[in-house]
């Protein structure tokens, strides 16, 4: 038995900036969804539009497909709109698709703004393909131009492994608060801290670097993955 409708539906408070390229490349992700696929639904507001936008074509085509979403927004949607949900414990994702903070010219993402990076590394790591959905606001010419590495770490250690990040180079470690709705940080869906990390110089070991650090669930460093990237 289902929960009424009513109860299930998500609102979603914030304004989705390039709302059109946005949907645009939510649009083309939905064109290579197929019947059967499991799929990892990334985070972000593009992964809020292909989730709406896969739905559609599921109604459309009566097509049969499973998700793994990377966040309780995410799964709170797929529930809201009827799309199966599953874990990485019950099954393997056939391909997925996520949205980025920051594309780099070798692709090297930033991600975890909303503060999701390890279900999302998780799921992404076990993808055979993660085609990565982006409106061109998301490309820079280095890492850090215009957002912070965020990186999770447990409670108790926030303030080793701030010290641990400054000795890696790091120009500024903060940790995220709440801001007006509650006071205090960030709490992840892990029950972790969020520490906002900028670099000057990003290398292709600092992602490796900075998960050695006692404390440290995982980063918003993304290098070296199989990714594709789609963007209009």
């Amino acid at each position: 038995m289902k929960w009424n409708e009513k109860y299930s539906k998500t609102k979603w408070k914030c304004e989705i900036t390039h709302y059109d390229q946005k949907l645009a490349v939510a649009k083309k992700i939905a064109s290579l969804v197929k019947d059967g696929d499991v799929i990892g639904f990334g985070s972000g507001s593009t992964s809020l539009l292909a989730v709406r936008e896969i739905a559609r074509r599921i109604e459309e085509n009566h097509l049969s497909i499973t998700a793994l979403p990377t966040s309780n927004e995410i799964r709170m949607e797929c529930v809201s709109l009827g799309i199966p949900v599953a874990n990485l414990n019950d099954v393997r994702p056939d391909w997925g698709f996520d949205g980025a903070d920051e594309v780099d010219c070798h692709k090297w993402l930033i991600k975890g703004r909303g503060g999701a990076m390890f279900h999302e590394k998780l799921i992404m790591s076990n993808s055979p393909k993660t085609y990565i959905i982006v409106d061109q606001s998301k490309f820079v010419n280095h890492l850090c131009e215009k957002f912070p590495i965020p990186v999770e770490c447990v409670p108790s250690a926030y303030t080793s492994v701030m010290h641990q990040l400054y000795k890696l180079g790091a120009d500024t470690v903060e940790l995220r608060l709440s801001g007006k709705s509650k006071d205090g940080p960030v709490i992840t869906e892990n029950g972790n801290y969020i520490l906002d990390t900028t670099f000057h110089h990003v290398s292709n070991d600092l992602e490796q670097k900075i998960k050695q650090i006692i404390g440290v669930l995982e980063s918003g460093l993304f290098i070296g993955y199989n990714i594709e990237i789609m963007s209009i």
